[in-house]
């Protein structure tokens, strides 16, 4: 195969931008991504409203209208798409890139089909493949689950939401208007401070009248094939229990990013070392691209403010050419 002048790892919003932007410069280039088209988005809850508006999750300023001003899943998949359909980006879906070896001023990439050779990579994998862990005894159980689609399977159910971010809520307001029975397990004294501003009353407002059950500064002890059992100041207490929907934020592949060489920071934010003005890390020709750049601080970068780290990454591969 042909030597690239960069590889993009991770096909999302970002990936797709670095994608284009590599492609307006005359770069040599391939996307991999592991799963469909934006796959994390595919595999966002089926009714998720974006907090941002259409117009700042458009990318190379390629209008995305929306029948609402905040836009949905389903619409953005279909911008995404059409995005990629429509420029004919070179794009390998279902393609997990396994291995990544840098020699001499070259990159190896090794996929699960086939190998590539490069001058550069963009690592944009996101962060949503790898849930944050209770790490109590009954998580592995099949009523477990740190995703969350649709909430017609929970209908009259006994299900416990763990969590208190927008994800959290929105699970757990959908579920109760399906007819679960929902408790909402929140480690804090309230609510998140980010959840979407329409939401908040919603949410609060069925707490307050009891459609819902907070139990706050609470965590998880155990789960059992019946029951949940809480620890608070107030000592444990067990909730029958059909499912679990633990929803505690996910991370961003560390052991994948330290593969490539990448330096993360000691501390538990496990920041990764790169260049702001160019998105170069500490190995020479290894760029990062979207939320990656945040290690453990998820909610530090999004589509709307990383959409310029694909020209940033393509400006500097095209002076290191």
């Amino acid at each position: 195969m042909s030597l690239l002048d960069v590889v993009i790892i991770g096909g999302g919003p970002i990936g797709i931008a670095c994608g284009l932007e590599a492609q307006k410069k005359g770069l040599r280039y391939v996307i991999l991504e592991k799963g469909p088209i934006v796959n994390s988005l595919y595999n966002y809850p089926d009714n998720m409203q974006f907090f941002s508006s259409s117009e700042r999750l458009e990318i190379d300023n390629i209008p995305f209208i929306a029948v609402e001003a905040k836009p949905k899943r389903n619409e953005a998949l279909e911008y995404y798409r059409r995005i990629v359909t429509g420029n004919n980006l070179n794009i390998k879906l279902f393609e997990e890139v396994i291995d990544v070896k840098k020699e001499e001023e070259l990159f190896h990439i090794t996929s699960t089909k086939t190998s590539y050779t490069a001058s550069h990579i963009v690592i944009a994998t996101g962060f949503y493949d790898i849930p944050n862990l209770l790490h109590v005894p009954g998580e592995d159980l099949k009523k477990v689950t740190h995703y969350y689609k649709n909430p017609h399977y929970y209908s009259g159910q006994k299900v416990a939401v763990i969590g208190a971010s927008n994800s959290s809520v929105d699970a757990a307001l959908e579920c109760w208007r399906k007819g679960a029975e929902v408790s909402l397990i929140i480690r804090g004294s309230k609510v998140g401070s980010r959840i979407k501003y329409w939401v908040r009353p919603d949410i609060i407002n069925r707490i307050d009248e009891g459609s819902i059950t907070a139990h706050y500064n609470t965590t998880v002890k155990e789960i059992t094939p019946n029951t949940i059992i809480l620890e608070n100041n107030k000592g444990t207490e067990t909730l029958e229990n059909d499912f679990v929907i633990a929803l505690t934020g996910y991370r961003p592949n560390f052991k994948f990013l330290e593969m490539s060489g990448v330096y993360l920071s000691k501390d538990e934010k496990k920041l990764p070392q790169y260049n702001p003005d160019t998105m170069e890390t500490n190995i020479s020709g290894v760029y990062l691209a979207g939320v990656v750049c945040g290690g453990m601080e998820t909610h530090k970068w999004f589509i709307e403010n990383s959409r310029i780290h694909a020209k940033l990454i393509m400006s500097s591969i095209l002076q290191n050419k």
